[in-house]
């Protein structure tokens, strides 16, 4: 199989409608000590651009991540093929690279419906861990507003309308709409319920500056840079929840949430999701991603509320293939595999340990 790669810039990537295959998650994963990578790549007569992430890790060496991408159809008759291929053609462009890790878009509709695993081949393997959330929930905006209604749960709508009929109050600050407050402080009363939330959940969580550059940057890239909006629910002035919400092209991402615990009861973050599917349909997007299930309808699992909460908006469930990696330095290979799995381990037993305290 053939593949030709030749270095691109930054910018190239500006019309990609996906995220994290955009010139804008380049240059802000730049802003975070990565080394931001473009390419065009050729493939049968085809072309297309892809972004990897470079990070140095001890003695020089380092790793490559590729984030949902690369952007093209799958090719259903030999998947592995490729990306060993394609990683055959980034390598001399990755020195001291010890894998490159894959994250690709491709996946199946509908719960249950999953994509099955690659064959190990010539390096290529499941990753110890996957980085973004192999399973999703996909709204479809084109849609009437009626009908996007009627395809939630009852439940669902009841809270939407149960959250308005108790006067939860919604704001939305960003660098192309501001309500009232400047996005700095806007942020930073979000991240203490952010905090709050991640106490609460047992997650770990970027530091406030994470977010502060993430709006930033946004609001400084100019064309081909994605929208970022924050959504805040209030009720008698008090911050119940928010969302940081990103549209770009016609897609529309839920990126990261934050709620209290208390008042829960008046169901301010249905009000949000509502208030950000209308805004995202009033921006042109024709999609909205809810970024991030658990990949089956299971009771057991500790994130099956969150399954139960996004799902209820209705939209197609998509299953992904998660990440695989192809090790170019396999005894080293083996050594980061090992500490990524201690370091997943503790974090297991470290939560456990605080929901059992």
């Amino acid at each position: 199989m053939k593949i030709s790669v030749e270095p691109a810039e930054l910018h190239d990537l500006d019309g990609s409608e996906s995220l994290l295959q955009s010139g804008f998650w380049g240059a802000f994963r730049g802003r975070l000590g990565w080394q931001s990578l473009a390419f065009h790549c050729r493939y049968r007569g085809d072309t297309f651009l892809l972004l990897v992430l470079l990070r140095r890790l001890v003695l020089g060496f380092g790793l490559a991540y590729v984030p949902h991408g690369p952007e093209i159809e799958e090719p259903a008759a030999d998947r592995e093929g490729f990306l060993v291929a394609l990683s055959q053609a980034l390598r001399p462009y990755l020195p001291r690279c010890v894998f490159l890790r894959f994250d690709p878009p491709w996946g199946r509709e509908g719960l249950g419906n999953h994509p099955g695993v690659l064959k190990s081949s010539a390096g290529l393997s499941k990753a110890p861990m996957d980085v973004q959330p192999p399973s999703t929930v996909i709204l479809d905006l084109r849609a009437e507003e009626s009908e996007l209604l009627a395809a939630m749960k009852s439940k669902t709508r009841y809270n939407i309308r149960l959250a308005a009929k108790k006067e939860v109050e919604l704001s939305i600050d960003g660098q192309q709409q501001t309500e009232h407050r400047s996005v700095e402080l806007a942020l930073a009363e979000w991240y203490r319920l952010y905090e709050e939330t991640a106490r609460r959940d047992r997650i770990t969580l970027h530091g406030e500056q994470y977010y502060r550059t993430l709006f930033t940057l946004a609001g400084n890239y100019g064309a081909g840079g994605p929208e970022l909006y924050l959504l805040s629910a209030r009720h008698e002035g008090e911050l119940l929840a928010g969302i940081i919400l990103a549209l770009k092209g016609q897609r529309a991402w839920y990126l990261y949430g934050a709620s209290s615990d208390r008042k829960r009861n008046l169901m301010p973050s249905y009000a949000l999701q509502w208030r950000a599917i209308l805004l995202a349909k009033e921006r042109g997007c024709r999609c909205y991603d809810l970024f991030g299930i658990p990949p089956d309808d299971d009771p057991e699992h500790p994130m099956h509320g969150l399954f139960r909460f996004k799902t209820g908006f209705g939209g197609q469930v998509i299953n992904r293939l998660g990440c695989y990696d192809l090790s170019f330095r396999p005894l080293l290979y083996r050594l980061y595999c090992l500490a990524e799995a201690l370091r997943a381990l503790y974090f297991r037993r470290w939560r456990k340990k605080l929901r059992r305290g």
